[in-house]
């Protein structure tokens, strides 16, 4: 059974990665409260970050690249497992960020370097849009601690949010949802909120219907 988890891996990388991606969201709720919990927590983000590891492999030096960008990620996120520290959090999640946006691009870039929409390009729609959420973010956790009162609720506004206040926010914003319980209240913070919107715009303008596209002319000529 590993051999065929191993070999279905490999041979749909993106699929995986979607698949933990999804599973970390159902995860990440029960993970958030106690200090043991959060050393969970951080091992979920770091298997995330593996996955995404697992499919930037777009040559020798882009995947060099990637690993010399998650290295930084991976020792810090292990540190604030056992000693948290805000201005650790924040460096590492600025880090985090930039990695998450270059696994994006890569997989942009892997969906469309040819004329054919394979099933493994098909889940790498999913688990790139899954990616660019995850960069925001870690980009509005950033902003939080540089601006404190980024952002807020319709209660209340000034308290820091936790990842995961910070990460339904990203999700809501880059598919166009806009539920509003979290708001964006500060300058610095409305603006990155308003390039997250024009990133899911684009993203499904430009990569998912060129996509949808390649599909049909794969079908037709199948």
């Amino acid at each position: 059974m590993p051999t065929r988890l191993v070999a279905l891996s490999a041979k749909r990388p993106s699929a995986t990665l979607l698949l933990v991606q999804i599973l970390t969201i159902l995860l990440y709720p029960v993970m958030q409260d106690a200090a043991v919990e959060r050393g969970a927590f951080r091992i979920v983000g770091l298997v995330v970050l593996g996955a995404a590891l697992f499919v930037v492999k777009r040559g020798p030096w882009l995947t060099g690249f990637a690993i010399a960008l998650a290295l930084p990620v991976l020792v810090l996120s292990v540190w604030l497992a056992f000693d948290f520290e805000l201005r650790r959090q924040a460096i590492m999640a600025a880090l985090s960020a930039v990695f998450y946006f270059y696994a994006t691009g890569s997989l942009i870039a892997y969906m469309l370097e040819d004329e054919f929409a394979t099933a493994d390009e098909l889940f790498a729609a999913g688990a790139t849009f899954t990616l660019l959420a995850w960069a925001f973010a870690y980009v509005y956790l950033v902003c939080q601690y540089m601006i404190p009162g980024s952002f807020g609720v319709v209660a209340q506004s000034g308290a820091p949010h936790p990842w995961m206040d910070l990460l339904f926010l990203s999700f809501t914003t880059l598919s166009g949802v806009g539920l509003s319980d979290i708001l964006p209240v500060l300058p610095m913070a409305r603006a990155l909120v308003m390039l997250e919107e024009l990133s899911g715009v684009m993203y499904l303008a430009l990569v998912v219907s060129r996509l949808i596209a390649l599909s049909v002319t794969t079908r037709a000529a199948r």
